[in-house]
């Protein structure tokens, strides 16, 4: 460090979605999307890693969130603007999904937190994230 100046933190791939790698759920979503992502714009980190500690240090309001999280240009966004923007960041059709978004978005945290809460029950829990295989460990951080 040189004149007392901190470096400045390394750049975030944007989109990234961060998400619980022990939540059967989540594992699921985001198998569905690397199947989706034609075109690799998504990348990947589990929330219990060193790069969703960075997140969390750069964007506090997310601090405590155990499910899905995005990152993108404008910011940090969690429950169902999590999932409706990180699917419409495939591209394509995938972008309809934005008009849910009529929804008021209190509806749709309401039933974003049903799923959230039983997830585990219902989708099970992983003893450890997935291992991403050798195709798929470019699009995950902290892999």
């Amino acid at each position: 460090m040189t004149g007392g100046v901190a470096p400045a933190p390394p750049a975030m791939p944007l989109p990234l979605v961060l998400y619980d790698g022990t939540c059967g759920l989540c594992d699921g979503f985001v198998q569905w999307l690397l199947r989706r992502d034609r075109a690799g714009v998504l990348r990947f980190a589990p929330l219990d890693g060193p790069t969703a500690a960075v997140v969390r240090a750069r964007h506090p309001e997310i601090a405590g969130v155990d499910s899905v999280v995005l990152v993108d240009a404008a910011g940090a966004h969690v429950r169902s603007e999590a999932a409706l923007r990180t699917v419409a960041a495939l591209g394509g059709g995938w972008r309809l999904v934005a008009l849910a978004r009529v929804v008021p978005r209190g509806l749709r945290d309401a039933a974003y937190d049903v799923v959230a809460r039983t997830r585990h029950r219902w989708f099970g829990r992983r003893v450890a994230c997935r291992v991403p295989s050798a195709a798929e460990r470019e699009r995950f951080i902290d892999a």
